[in-house]
């Protein structure tokens, strides 16, 4: 049961007065590095303010206490701020906590069934696609605050198409007061960095952003989050149970597998660099059953899908955190901030949170790994990887993830049956045979297969042809891992006209899969067990045997 044991209570056995002070300073670092972000990726994500801290508090805190990984922090990221923001939009948020609900569930039992190993089945160049895609549409979705632009009553975009339009439609209401205080909020976040590494930029640029519009003339009309949201709430989080709509449920399914597919990648990722930057090793399906019950937490208390932040997570590792104490401490210290700071949010200019999203999206952009695969990735994945961002941005996640993989899928068999080659003998030596091939008499033919036989390469069977003269085949089968369904199909399809046509079938060096296939359909009692040789010198031996 280690395997589903949270590490929260491993690490708490040998827990130090040393450790609980390093995992403190570390929880309250990353609790401020936290809040401007929460605060963002909500309002990125078409939700308002307080629930970008509702989730950071809720499921950062059971994440924390149920999960895998020592270090990991988990609350709102950038990867579902589309997704999230197109459900909000099509069924509201009374639909966003069905399909979280449901996508909490689907984690919980990808735990259970021990499907953390199988997420790295997802391909690299899907990833990498869609979460460049993720990184554009977010940036596209903040020019309209970023410029200060205005737009007609009634008009609220929601594809990434639709926004690019409408925002250049508007153009000639931008506001320069708007681009002033969102130009010298990104100017921080890039230069900050370079000046301190302990105080996050972010909460500079918010700080130095409210101050300015406190400045500012009161014609200047730059927004804040109390004048676009309304009044914050300093309330607590309150359970709020969902209406079990079927219909509801049926329309946002979709978007539930898709919701938890993203939690699992990014959380086992985020579990993998940590485990990188600290030596450890995380439990990945305790993990998934981690997420899915912060997700369920997060959706019953009024927040927004959650994940496992890898930048959030470093910061943890960077000062000091050590256990799933600090992530505990996070969102206690969160939670302190919405009781008695929330009203000070309110005066966040929404150009300094555009500003925020910007980096957020050029950090996820994976511009350098994508110049990489360009130059050195075949072909095939290059066009997945390109097919995935551009639907990504054009539609929405569930189309670019499902279409994504499948086409990487039928690659990936393309590729594979061109590796799967059938070919007759040319009767020649070769060094790991001592059999001497030209003694071979006609009326024996010997047919060697090399690569897995499924269905994508059975027309290849074919290939396996006879003579008028033949006696006896030889299908020689020592470099096939793996033979499907459909491949056994056509390989009892070849030996039924064979023995129709008083032609011995006799099978070489059969490995352990294709050869427990062959016994489950019949094959191998078909064929004989005595035409099964181990070695081709003594399936030679014996069908000169029987030519004779």
């Amino acid at each position: 049961m280690k395997e589903f044991t949270p590490m929260l209570v491993t690490t708490l056995k040998g827990y130090k007065p040393k450790m609980l002070v390093k995992d403190i300073v570390a929880g309250i670092i990353v609790a401020i590095i936290a809040l401007p972000l929460s605060i963002a990726l909500a309002i990125a994500s078409g939700v308002g303010p307080e629930e970008g801290l509702y989730t950071a508090i809720v499921a950062g805190a059971l994440i924390s206490i149920f999960g895998g990984s020592k270090v990991q922090i988990a609350g709102p990221t950038a990867a579902f701020a589309t997704i999230v923001a197109g459900v909000v939009a099509a069924n509201g948020m009374e639909g966003l906590m069905l399909a979280t609900i449901i996508a909490g569930i689907l984690l919980v039992l990808m735990g259970i069934f021990k499907f953390g190993s199988l997420i790295k089945f997802i391909p690299y160049t899907i990833t990498t696609g869609f979460t460049a895609g993720i990184a554009v549409t977010i940036l596209i979705g903040q020019l309209k605050d970023f410029f200060g632009v205005s737009y007609p009553a009634g008009v609220s975009p929601i594809e990434t198409t639709e926004k690019i339009a409408v925002f250049f439609e508007n153009i000639s209401t931008v506001n320069w007061w708007a681009i002033l205080v969102g130009a010298v909020s990104l100017l921080i976040l890039i230069v900050w960095p370079k000046i301190s590494k302990t105080i996050p930029g972010s909460l500079i640029a918010v700080v130095v952003g409210a101050v300015m519009v406190m400045l500012l003339p009161e014609t200047a009309g730059v927004k804040t989050i109390e004048t676009t949201f309304g009044e914050l709430s300093s309330k607590l989080p309150t359970l709020n149970l969902p209406k079990m709509d079927m219909a509801l449920i049926r329309k946002v399914l979709p978007d539930a597998f898709t919701i938890a597919i993203l939690a699992a990648i990014e959380s086992l990722l985020s579990c993998v660099v940590a485990d990188g930057m600290t030596g450890s090793k995380h439990r990945s399906n305790t993990e998934l059953i981690a997420q899915g019950v912060g997700n369920v937490g997060s959706a019953l208390f009024g927040g927004i899908p959650a994940t496992g932040a890898i930048a959030r997570t470093a910061a943890n590792i960077k000062n000091g955190g050590q256990t799933p104490v600090a992530g505990i401490v996070h969102a206690i210290v969160l939670l302190l901030i919405l009781v008695f700071l929330m009203p000070y949010a309110a005066l966040i200019p929404m150009p300094t949170i555009a500003a925020i999203l910007f980096t957020v999206a050029y950090n996820m952009s994976q511009w350098r790994p994508i110049v990489r695969l360009v130059k050195t990735a075949p072909k095939s994945d290059i066009f997945v990887l390109l097919l995935t961002f551009v639907l990504t941005v054009v539609f929405d996640l569930v189309v670019a993830i499902g279409v994504g993989i499948v086409l990487a899928c039928i690659l990936f068999m393309k590729r594979m049956s061109d590796e799967t080659e059938i070919k007759g003998w040319k009767y020649e030596q070769n060094e790991d045979d001592s059999y001497k091939l030209a003694d071979v008499p006609k009326t024996i033919r010997v047919f060697e297969i090399s690569g897995p036989l499924f269905f994508g390469m059975t027309d290849r069977i074919a290939n396996i042809t006879t003579k008028e003269y033949t006696k006896c085949l030889i299908i020689r089968m020592r470099s096939v891992p793996a033979i499907d369904a459909t491949a056994m199909n056509a390989l009892e399809d070849l030996c039924d006209k064979c023995i129709e046509r008083g032609i011995t079938v006799v099978f070489s060096h059969v490995n352990e899969q294709p050869l427990n296939s062959m016994k489950k359909s019949g094959l191998y009692d078909k064929v004989g067990a005595e035409n099964f040789k181990s070695h081709i010198d003594v399936a030679l031996a014996y069908a000169k045997n029987i030519c004779e």
